[in-house]
């Protein structure tokens, strides 16, 4: 499997050809799917991530959800506002600073802990609100991998308070409203979205999502005359 890109890519021969390999074996097994030509990189990358089949079908996207999410990257320095600290671990230093991007998660700082005592609410929820009095939601890929309490308070963030991210990438896995929080941020449509139906999900599966756009980033910064 041959490729332009050079940011987005293991740092090793080695480490590429089990890559590519991982993905060819993705595409023998996997069996038929709808989705399109940007998105397929996406849920690949996330198939590759977990070994679980299951999110081909599971995984939704809003119809600008790809190019949003490219175009942000290809814009240089968007933030990356997580809701915990897993994911900004998780993604690649050298690729984020690439397009000159950092991400961000609040989850654990003292008065976020303070208000969220105070208020009877989820750190995740006051770590969003934060992060929004900071201005950094609007025109940020938000990725929440956790807590399905921050992804429902980004959607009554987008829907009363008016913030407008350039993708939410919603993948809170768990049994208490993980799959309710999915189903609310995917009622969007002014905002693109990238949702984990029901009940799976992870930090794991944001960042190979941020990783899969990444990639498809510098293809098309590489491709560019």
């Amino acid at each position: 499997m041959s490729t332009v890109n050079t940011v987005t890519e293991q740092l090793t021969r080695a480490g590429q050809v089990i890559e590519h390999d991982s993905f060819a074996i993705i595409d023998a097994e996997v069996g038929p799917h709808t989705y399109t030509e940007g998105q397929w990189p996406i849920v690949r990358r996330m198939i590759h991530a977990n070994a679980d089949f299951d999110f081909n079908g599971l995984t939704d996207f809003h119809a600008d959800a790809v190019e949003a999410g490219v175009q942000a990257m290809l814009k240089g320095g968007t933030p990356v506002v997580a809701d915990v600290e897993m994911i900004c671990s998780g993604l690649s230093q050298p690729r984020l600073g690439h397009f000159g991007m950092k991400p961000h998660q609040f989850i654990s700082d003292p008065d976020v802990i303070e208000t969220a005592k105070a208020e009877d609410t989820t750190r995740a929820v006051q770590a969003m609100r934060k992060a929004h009095r900071l201005g950094l939601l609007d025109n940020a890929i938000i990725g929440i991998g956790n807590a399905p309490t921050a992804l429902i308070e980004v959607v009554r963030l987008i829907r009363e308070e008016g913030v407008k991210p350039a993708l939410v990438v919603g993948m809170p896995v768990g049994f208490v409203s993980a799959a309710e929080s999915k189903d609310l941020m995917a009622e969007l449509t002014d905002v693109p979205w990238i949702v984990i139906r029901g009940r799976k999900g992870g930090s794991t599966l944001v960042v190979a999502t941020l990783h899969a756009l990444l990639s498809l980033a510098e293809a098309r910064q590489k491709a560019a005359p």
